[in-house]
């Protein structure tokens, strides 16, 4: 019998044990706009070979923030704007850190991806003047270029019509409820073979695949304060980790200028295309705040007004400012439906009430290190989407420009991951050894480790920075994590937990290491950016200092 040595992973629950088994040519983790279009392409690209298709999906379809995204997606349909226009935009935003063959290389796809979802049904508003598609503008645009779909329903649209592709075809299986614990590697860590997977019903099951793409998207439940749903916990970034890869540029965390800021509720996202209609930004006492920091006022990018309001917040004394869509009247209702609905939960009329609003943790700019095609620094391991770092979106991602990434990066990688095929080797049945020892530590309690991390997540490591604060919050999670990571838990909540302290550490330490102020992040020891820092810093287990790689 064949036995792999799964080293030192912190999460499985046994010692050597012989696995129910599944075996796929192709295994994408994750079910978002990333992960359902690399099956796609993995399948059709495939198809002359009868590639067989996993999708292991942790919830179900609206359990992906791609289904939640209300902006849109960026695409240069217009013959006024140009490519050129939209490079040069991502540029800016990215604030000296974004690759220009990287955005180049996906946004001059951009239109092609989008005629291909018109094809398979994609419904996009169409202006009643002219019946054409409709372009909305947004912060950090310099030209109406984002398509959307029912108003602030881009992302469902996306969702519902990728599932409908996928169900016709028969070499696509999808597993929902399917949790990914950790990567298999070979006896040497340098081949990704499949994964360790949890279902309620079937318990622990091991899928063996040729390829591996990695599509589970960020981490935004690290942050007290989120606009993603709770299952975004960062397991596939740390899964990665853990086996090998690099990780790029993980201090950069985006914040969302603009969520909904009732006490005791959810913090439900108010999209960037609301400014792009004409919002006006403004704080407690009425004052419209944008220009004092901004001549591009409500639509600088998103970076600037997350910043921007929280100085405005710090200078008034207040808990949040205000967007006011007054002015905008009825069209407001018609352009944002699934906004108008969440306001009237809260008994907030748009047409008359002020709308509270506040940052919060949004996007994973960082993530996974990939090149263009897909491949990370682990053969057989993929990544793409929101847990990928290309180069893209440097130190701040351009509004719209996700959903962009997501279609075009998992095209590239579906595509790219059939170079696997030849290379399998694994034979069942196959014996699966981890190495954990019992913990001789006390326990904590790990819902109260879960509420710590992301409240000092969100106080110390967020959007405003500081030096020796952020190695105090490092001393914290080392705490935690010694009397976390040890342990050997049975359930999804341990498991979470667990991934997150791993990249709360993992954010921290590059939020440390990175000493100046940039894109989404202001380090108020270091109040400037710096040209030693124009880097992409690459992390990968068992080094304390970066691999630096220049821009």
């Amino acid at each position: 019998m064949d036995q792999i040595f799964h080293q030192r992973r912190y999460l499985i629950p046994f010692r050597a044990v012989l696995l129910p088994q599944i075996f796929t040519d192709v295994l994408v983790i994750g079910a978002g706009v990333a992960g359902m279009r690399s099956a796609l392409s993995a399948a059709e690209e495939g198809a002359d070979e009868n590639t067989d298709v996993i999708i292991a999906s942790k919830g179900v379809l609206k359990d992906s923030s791609t289904y939640w995204a209300q902006g849109g997606i960026a695409a240069v349909m217009d013959k006024a704007d140009s490519f050129e226009s939209h490079i040069d935009d991502t540029m800016i935003a990215g604030a000296g850190l974004c690759d220009r063959n990287a955005v180049a290389h996906i946004v001059e796809q951009a239109p092609q991806r989008i005629e291909e979802c018109i094809k398979w049904g994609l419904p996009f508003d169409k202006s009643a003047k002219t019946n054409q598609t409709a372009l909305a503008r947004e912060g950090g645009h310099s030209h109406r270029r984002i398509l959307h779909a029912d108003g602030d329903g881009t992302g469902k649209a996306f969702a519902l019509t990728l599932y409908d592709k996928i169900l016709e075809h028969d070499s696509i299986r999808l597993f929902d409820d399917c949790f990914v614990l950790d990567l298999i590697t070979d006896k040497d860590n340098q081949v990704c073979l499949g994964a360790i997977t949890h279902h309620p019903k079937y318990g622990l099951q091991v899928i063996w695949a040729g390829a591996t793409i990695l599509a589970s998207g960020g981490c935004g439940h690290l942050y007290r304060e989120s606009t993603n749903p709770q299952t975004v916990t960062g397991d596939g970034i740390a899964a990665a980790y853990r086996a090998g890869a690099k990780l790029q540029d993980m201090s950069f965390v985006q914040f969302h200028p603009t969520t909904l800021y009732i006490a005791g509720a959810a913090r439900s996202l108010i999209s960037e295309a609301v400014r792009g209609e004409g919002a006006h930004l403004l704080d407690k006492d009425g004052y419209r705040f944008m220009q004092d920091y901004d001549e591009r006022g409500e639509l600088a990018p998103r970076d600037v007004v997350a910043k921007s309001i929280i100085k405005q917040i710090q200078k008034t004394n207040a808990t949040s400012v205000y967007l006011d869509v007054r002015h905008l009247g009825r069209e407001f209702l018609q352009r944002f439906p699934g906004i108008t609905k969440q306001l009237h939960a809260f008994d907030i009329n748009p047409l008359k009430d002020l709308i509270p609003v506040h940052p919060s943790a949004h996007y994973m700019v960082g993530g996974i290190h990939t090149d263009l095609s897909g491949r990370t620094s682990l053969t057989g391991l993929y990544a793409c989407g929101e847990v990928a770092a290309t180069g893209f979106h440097g130190a701040n991602r351009l509004a719209s420009n996700s959903l962009l990434e997501g279609l075009v990066m998992g095209a590239e990688a579906g595509k790219t991951a059939l170079e696997m095929m030849e290379k399998r080797t694994i034979k069942p049945p196959v014996k699966i050894i981890s190495d954990i020892r019992i913990s001789e530590r006390s326990n904590l309690d790990i819902d109260d480790v879960r509420s710590s991390l992301r409240s000092i997540m969100w106080r110390h490591v967020s959007i405003e920075r500081d030096g020796q604060t952020l190695n105090e919050v490092q001393k914290s999670i080392n705490f935690w994590a010694q009397y976390s990571l040890d342990k050997i838990f049975d359930d999804r909540r341990g498991w979470e937990t667990q991934n997150m302290l791993t990249l709360g550490s993992l954010v921290t330490q590059a939020a440390r290491w990175r000493e100046e102020s940039r894109g989404t992040h202001q380090r108020l020891d270091c109040p400037e950016s710096k040209d030693d820092f124009q880097v992409h810093d690459l992390w990968q287990i068992g080094s304390e200092t970066p691999e630096l790689n220049k821009v």
